[in-house]
């Protein structure tokens, strides 16, 4: 009994590293198309820079194959708008 136990996990395990395997290929791919401006206000985006890397918001849409990129501050307009709708609502 306890090879048969084995020999599920096993298969297990692989079917999850097959599975993240084709996820991180997906995400490299869509990588590729990450721009270099903020989609609003067309602010330049340096790839190479650490802090841009970390303080800018990347939006990705796997179905339609997009990948949006938003500076900071855009992002934080975009955010404050929808809570602005949200309290309007309520």
């Amino acid at each position: 009994m306890g090879s048969y136990e084995r020999k599920l996990r096993r298969k297990k395990t692989t079917k999850a590293k097959k599975q993240a395997e084709k996820d991180m290929t997906t995400k490299i791919a869509l990588f590729g198309k990450l721009g270099n401006e903020c989609l609003t206000c067309k602010r330049a985006f340096d790839k190479t820079s650490r802090e841009q890397v970390m303080n800018w918001t990347v939006i990705v849409r796997q179905e339609k194959e997009e990948v949006n990129l938003y500076c900071p501050e855009c992002w934080k307009m975009a955010i404050n708008f929808i809570k602005e709708i949200k309290d309007e609502k309520e």
